[in-house]
């Protein structure tokens, strides 16, 4: 009998997240969706004001941070009930109206920034000056007016806002193909018996013992996208363009100039990380050697990178069991994190399990006011427990942001988003391998680090190399069909992972499956993130409360510093290679562990 997921329905409660703490039910979010709808012509009221009185001045940005805050939970209710199953239609309903008003609010307050930029020179600083209160918008201030130089009228302003909706097109279509149309071909289990290849049990697939599954849940993910190469090449197209588009626009010299600038990043970070990852991808092609190695293989293939090089190590983690590893493995951050880590996972922020229709993949969200929301598609094995420390160092980040800053500051900017999350992965490694006795299990966990690495660090690095190019390739003028974009991608990966591995052609194609793509150069983060946890934790382990409370001090900074001033107070300098270096040593002392470890598996073969 086939593995079919079960319904939304037949989900257990205590496995749900509890969205009613965001709203008791639709009929509480209508009211609330109503109200917002009436709340914003209230902005109109300051449109050609702003200059009158800092009072006039204040009451704006305060009247603009209630709507937004009222906003951002319309908006979190209905895409969080859609990502429960994006198949309802209701759902779809209320996130399309949700979207509708964001894309509204948007155009009616289009004309705040460029009306502060035309104000006479120092009326700004003169009016913080004149009013006290107005003190807690200073930062918020200062980003407008480092930013002038790319802010237009306000009559241009308001129509790219008003284009936004349509620039939204190639990230709704895609992840409505993603996760609500896309479906792979069954393949033949152990037992004879079919088993479903879903979004959500892919990684697992790829882990299984037996090389005929992990080839053919390959095959049947990456044959089946590239039925459709062409239609996603087309939507990743017109999301280039879009980016392009609103870079232009804004005379910002690049796509990549744009999308850094809002954190005040240099382009030399998001340049200097694929220079330093690239000096190190000869540690990468030894780690795939040992892998050739180790699983005692003619040919190591793609679908063979995940599978545990250790076998005879059992790591079948349930839910249950993976709260309590957590909470162990977070043991150095102290009492005061732990309790509200373990208030999150009892306390209805987590939707546990994947079911029919679930959105695909995992993140942390939320709405200021609430507690946030941690989405999973938990799965019983050790990678699931670090998506859980992951996904729960978000939460906290968010958790101890939003308790600290006014709403203005309490999102944090995307470059220090994946800090937090890989922190914790970073500290639960550590504890593992403390713990682990068996040699076995102790080289099963090394593999394990070295692949979260090998995903986090140098497969996201390749993933921006590869955003870098076509955004520039589009920059130029040149035509991304799925051929041009499948070939970019395929040497890169041959590239990457070295000559000790088959790069099966069906790689190519896995630029068409990457949501974060349409998000543009959001990954790099992932391993600039890396890179710095790597440093905070070290810095955890080695100094304890000290380090905890520095750590403290920039998971409660939000946005109320820019991102790598944040990070310096925590005592990180991402504007060096340092971290990405000391990231590489790190890899590399795994390394020789684990070739030392080798004797084991050679043994007991």
């Amino acid at each position: 009998m086939a593995d079919i997921l079960p319904r939304r329905e037949e989900i257990s409660r205590q496995y749900q997240w509890h969205i009613e703490d965001l709203y008791a039910d639709d009929g509480k979010w209508e009211e609330e969706f109503q109200k917002l709808n009436a709340m914003l012509p209230m902005l109109e009221d300051y449109r050609g004001r702003l200059g009158e009185s800092p009072q006039i001045f204040l009451a704006m940005l305060r009247r603009k941070d209630e709507i937004n805050q009222l906003a951002e939970r319309v908006y979190v209710y209905a895409n969080q009930r859609l990502h429960e199953d994006t198949g309802n239609g209701t759902y779809q309903e209320l996130a399309g109206r949700s979207q509708t008003v964001m894309i509204r609010l948007s155009a009616a307050s289009a004309y705040i920034v460029p009306e502060i930029l035309a104000l006479e020179e120092g009326t700004v600083e003169r009016f913080l000056e004149e009013e006290p209160q107005l003190a807690v918008y200073r930062h918020f201030l200062e980003e407008i007016l480092r930013e002038k130089e790319h802010v237009l009228s306000p009559e241009s302003e308001e129509l790219l806002a008003q284009a936004e909706e349509m620039a939204q097109g190639p990230s709704d279509i895609f992840a409505m193909f993603n996760n609500a149309d896309i479906k792979f071909p069954s393949i033949w289990g152990e037992d004879g018996e079919p088993m479903e290849v879903t979004h959500g049990k892919y990684l697992s697939l790829l882990e299984n013992s037996d090389r005929d599954i992990r080839r053919a849940a390959f095959e049947s993910m990456y044959e089946t996208y590239g039925k459709f190469k062409n239609t996603l090449a087309a939507s990743y197209k017109a999301n280039v363009a879009q980016a392009v588009f609103y870079a232009r626009a804004r005379k910002y010299g690049s796509s990549l100039e744009a999308a850094l600038s809002g954190s005040c990043i240099p382009v030399k970070v998001y340049d200097n990380l694929i220079e330093t990852v690239r000096e190190a991808l000869p540690l990468l092609h030894r780690y795939v050697r040992l892998r050739k190695r180790m699983l005692g293989l003619e040919e190591l293939h793609m679908y063979d990178l995940y599978v545990p090089m250790i076998s005879g190590v059992e790591m079948k983690i349930p839910y249950e069991e993976a709260k309590n590893i957590v909470l162990d493995g977070l043991s150095p951050m102290g009492e005061e994190y732990l309790t509200h880590l373990k208030a999150g996972m009892e306390g209805g922020w987590i939707d546990v399990y994947e079911n029919q229709g679930k959105r695909s993949g995992a993140y942390s969200w939320g709405a200021y006011g609430t507690h946030p929301y941690v989405l999973l598609n938990y799965q019983d094995n050790l990678n699931n427990v670090f998506t859980l420390a992951h996904e729960m160092g978000h939460a906290l980040h968010s958790y101890y942001s939003d308790s600290s800053q006014p709403y203005v500051y309490a999102g944090y900017k995307i470059f220090v988003a994946e800090v937090a999350s890989t922190c914790n992965e970073s500290l639960l490694i550590h504890s593992l391998m403390e713990k682990a006795d068996d040699p076995r299990e102790k080289a099963y966990l090394t593999n394990y680090f070295l692949e979260q690495f090998r995903g986090t660090v140098f497969r996201q690095t390749m993933f921006a190399e590869f955003e870098k190019k076509t955004h520039a390739m589009a920059e130029r003028g040149e035509t991304l069909t799925a051929d041009v974009l499948c070939s970019l991608y395929y040497e890169l990966n041959k590239e990457y992972f070295g000559d000790d591995i088959t790069a099966d052609r069906e790689i190519a194609v896995e630029w068409a499956r990457i949501p974060h793509f349409y998000t543009p150069f959001y990954v790099y983060q992932y391993a600039t993130g890396f890179s710095a946890a790597i440093a905070l934790s070290g810095k955890i382990l080695r100094e304890g409360g000290k380090a905890v409370e520095d750590y403290k001090k920039f998971l409660r900074g939000g946005s109320s510093a820019y991102p790598l001033e944040l990070l310096r107070m925590a005592g990180v300098d991402m504007e060096s290679p340092q971290p990405i270096r000391e990231a590489m040593g790190v890899f590399e002392d795994y390394l020789k562990q684990l070739e030392l470890l080798s004797a084991v598996k050679q043994t007991d073969g």
